[in-house]
């Protein structure tokens, strides 16, 4: 085996700077040791290198911090969301306190359940999923895996993060105004949505920040996604073809156009929804509306416009997010099974086929509206279409997997249970396909269990199954391996336990949104079911703290990193060097014979002929 480069950190005592500072002082440290990435010149001032940073990797870290203050207030929410579900009179500790409107005494009203609903849902898809995987991973090591010293335009990515934070910090503040956070759930339907605090609590001011806040992150993900075309395409380095690109390079490639598509639609019916709130024109709002024994002054909008222009973007959506991590674990399971990926240029084809049909299906979150039959069927055809490019990518899993080596390290774990979640959770997608079946389950929480077992914690597998692999890459320290562990079969126990039962609500016809179903004669009998779920939901909840332990402890005290501690092929984890690598080879060749170790970089050149 060739000899490994083993990378050296120590933290000074008495250094007076930030913690954050130490981290990215760090973080410059690996990347100038182990990469062709250029750390950031060290006579830049202080807000200049660590704060409004140009420097990729920094950016790439900034976005991953900022995805993980969201998922911690996310998580919050949904721990009160469920203790309301599951105990609807339970005064929650504190909580009187942040809201005495919301929560008098403690115990939550159906209006603040309701802000709780939208904020968890907003965080959680826009600022985690469509963050993290995108943008933080995206951002760190697009430019180290094709060869590339930067970002094709740094300021670019820079104003990206800025405006995704500003986003975040304004969706934030519709918490401290005095009409109350808005209650309108993420998707945000028209006509009540559209016309302003008549309609009730939280369709006020709240309302309108939260457009704001949508249309702000709208601005910062096209850019952002620009940037990532632009890079992809003209900062490659010499020889990086684009079947030698690795796979989370095409995946980056093609969620940017994703972005770019269907972000346009999002800001442009964002835009004529802040329109009817505050000019009083009439997109989205009925003629002939009543509201609180009020006859409105609006004519001839469709709320259906609303649902069309959101789904447009909101099913593309689904794939902004599960793309980048699919390729995440295909990427693994290579590196862990030590083998080549299984079908390379068919995994490729069945990305750029899901990125296609995406834009196709958007019409099967409408089966309830009234929807023409012909375009009912269509639509439904275009949907099980889509499953089979998902299931090619599945085979190739597999087939990477098939006889191979595997090495049960933390990020396989993780990129294993992201297999199974997604898989279950798709095969739940087959009968929300049929508009019989889907006309049944629409409303209940069958539709909630299948959102979060193939997006949302799938998602996250992927994210957790990436942190471990580049934890050593961003901060040139290994993640405990026995922490990981615990917290992998924790949340994988609990996110089965927790979902699969929400399945049997649905089919019972529970419907979702209801802050409470203690009163209702169909639901009553199913509430030692929703306390099961909430008592696990805590569990898994709390298995996080583990994750994050084992985050900030090994971020500073984790065992020092060699140069590629997983002997991976990729360049990220090549020598530094003044000019770009010269590339001669695919991105998976492992398990090759003839040398003195069973993986060949992709910078390494062929042998001469004898």
């Amino acid at each position: 085996m060739p000899r490994r480069r083993v990378i050296q950190f120590s933290v000074v005592r008495g250094d007076s700077r930030p913690a954050v500072a130490a981290v990215f002082r760090r973080l410059d440290m690996v990347k100038s040791q182990g990469t062709q990435s250029a750390a950031p010149p060290a006579s830049l001032p202080f807000l200049r290198r660590y704060i409004f940073s140009t420097d990729h990797k920094v950016i790439g870290l900034q976005f991953y911090l900022l995805g993980l203050l969201a998922v911690l207030i996310g998580v919050l929410c949904s721990v009160f969301i469920r203790l309301h579900l599951a105990w609807p009179q339970l005064p929650v500790p504190l909580l009187g306190h942040v809201s005495p409107t919301g929560a008098p005494g403690g115990v939550i009203t159906p209006e603040y359940y309701l802000s709780l609903l939208t904020l968890h849902g907003t965080l959680m898809i826009f600022f985690v999923l469509n963050t993290v995987p995108q943008n933080g991973f995206g951002s760190l090591l697009l430019p180290l895996q094709i060869g590339a010293r930067q970002m094709a335009f740094p300021r670019l990515n820079m104003i990206s993060f800025w405006l995704t934070f500003l986003s975040l910090g304004v969706l934030i503040s519709t918490y401290v105004i005095a009409d109350g956070p808005p209650i309108s759930g993420w998707t945000a339907y028209p006509p009540l949505s559209a016309i302003g605090s008549i309609a009730g609590p939280g369709e006020g001011l709240g309302q309108t920040l939260w457009l704001i806040s949508i249309a702000i992150f709208c601005v910062g993900s096209i850019l952002g996604a620009l940037n990532f075309i632009a890079t992809t395409l003209y900062k490659r380095a010499a020889g990086m073809t684009w079947m030698r690109l690795p796979l989370p390079v095409w995946a980056w490639f093609i969620t940017a156009i994703l972005i770019v598509l269907s972000f346009l639609a999002l800001l442009a019916a964002d835009a004529l929804l802040l329109s009817d709130r505050v000019a009083g024109t009439s997109f989205f709002v009925p003629t002939g509306l009543v509201v609180s024994d009020q006859l409105l002054g609006y004519k001839g909008g469709s709320p259906l416009l609303w649902q069309n222009l959101f789904w447009f973007f909101g099913h593309p959506e689904v794939y902004i997010t599960i793309l980048p991590a699919m390729s995440i674990v295909s990427h693994l399971l290579s590196v862990f099974s030590r083998k080549p990926v299984f079908g390379y240029r068919e995994t490729v084809g069945a990305f750029v086929s899901i990125g296609g049909l995406s834009f196709l299906v958007w019409g099967h979150h409408m089966f309830t509206t009234g929807m023409n039959p012909f375009m009912t069927m269509s639509f439904a055809a275009l949907t099980m279409a889509i499953s089979i490019p998902s299931a090619v990518t599945t085979f190739s899993w597999l087939g990477t997997l098939w006889r191979g080596r595997i090495e049960f390290r933390v990020p396989l774990l993780f990129a294993l249970g992201f297999v199974s979640i997604f898989v279950t959770g798709g095969l739940s997608g087959l009968f929300l396909a049929q508009p019989s079946l889907d006309l049944y389950l629409r409303g209940t929480y069958f539709v909630v269990a299948h959102l979060h077992m193939v997006m949302g914690i799938a998602a996250l597998f992927a994210v957790f199954s990436a942190t471990y692999f580049w934890f050593p890459k961003m901060f040139g320290r290994m993640m405990n391996e026995r922490m990981g562990q615990i917290h992998f079969w924790l949340t994988f126990l609990g996110a089965y336990c927790t979902f699969i039962p929400m399945h049997f609500l649905g089919l019972e016809g529970l419907p979702r949104r209801y802050s409470s179903l203690s009163e209702t004669r169909f639901g009553g009998h199913l509430l030692h079911l929703n306390a099961f779920i909430s008592v696990v939901a805590f569990v898994t909840a709390a298995a996080q703290l583990a994750f994050l332990v084992n985050f900030f402890w090994s971020m500073f005290k984790g065992a020092p990193a060699e140069a590629n501690p997983w002997q991976a092929t990729t360049l990220e984890w090549g020598p530094a060097g003044a000019h770009q690598p010269l590339v001669y080879r695919g991105a998976y060749e492992y398990g090759v014979s003839g040398g003195t170790s069973d993986f060949t970089s992709q910078d390494t050149p062929e042998p001469a002929l004898q």
